[in-house]
């Protein structure tokens, strides 16, 4: 097993992870007719942004898990609407659709935004998710401590993440590595977790 920095040939691992734990931890693939689009909101832009601020877990079948963060929220969304999006909105036009697929290019068109107190003081976020075959093993922690040790020693203040109110997993996993329960009223389906850095 190998834990390193994501690199280009990683995205389809990558993405390929995304969908296999994105209905709140759990496997999303016939929820989705596009595999793709979990990934393109939730994981590729991280990876290729800010690739020294994430971590890979690649076993023999390949890309396993991963942590990817920004260290600057704000910044990485101005990024991603310079870079990122405008490629993919062209892409996949505006639905109305009331489908997984159809939230997701939503998404990508109207991107979710953290209110600028949470930014503030926490500007820094992440996304992990780790395949079945190797939760619970402590690969969750290691993760977790490599990308804000990362993130601490490039003097970021605080990071936040946000958890589906479905997935009790993670929401059991997140204070046993640090990070505190927020109330967060803006959405009543996410729960907001953070930590300070400095």
């Amino acid at each position: 097993m190998n834990i390193r920095h994501p690199a280009p040939q990683d995205l389809p691992g990558i993405y390929h992870v995304c969908l296999a734990t994105g209905d709140a931890g759990a496997d999303a693939t016939t929820l989705h007719q596009n595999p793709d689009l979990l990934g393109h909101v939730y994981a590729g832009a991280y990876a290729v942004r800010h690739p020294e601020h994430g971590f890979v877990v690649a076993d023999e079948l390949g890309i396993a898990g991963y942590v990817l963060a920004v260290p600057d929220t704000r910044a990485f969304e101005s990024w991603q609407e310079a870079e990122w999006y405008p490629p993919l909105r062209a892409q996949y036009p505006w639905t109305d659709a009331d489908s997984p697929d159809g939230r997701l290019i939503r998404l990508l068109h109207a991107p979710e935004r953290r209110a600028a107190g949470v930014l503030d003081r926490w500007p820094a976020h992440l996304h992990i998710d780790l395949l079945p075959r190797l939760q619970g093993r402590g690969l969750g922690r290691e993760l977790i401590s490599r990308a804000l040790d990362g993130l601490r020693a490039e003097g970021v203040r605080g990071l936040h993440l946000a958890v589906d109110s479905r997935n009790t997993g993670g929401q059991a996993f997140y204070p046993r590595v640090g990070l505190t329960r927020q109330p967060d009223e803006t959405d009543p389906g996410v729960i907001l977790f953070t930590v300070d850095l400095a």
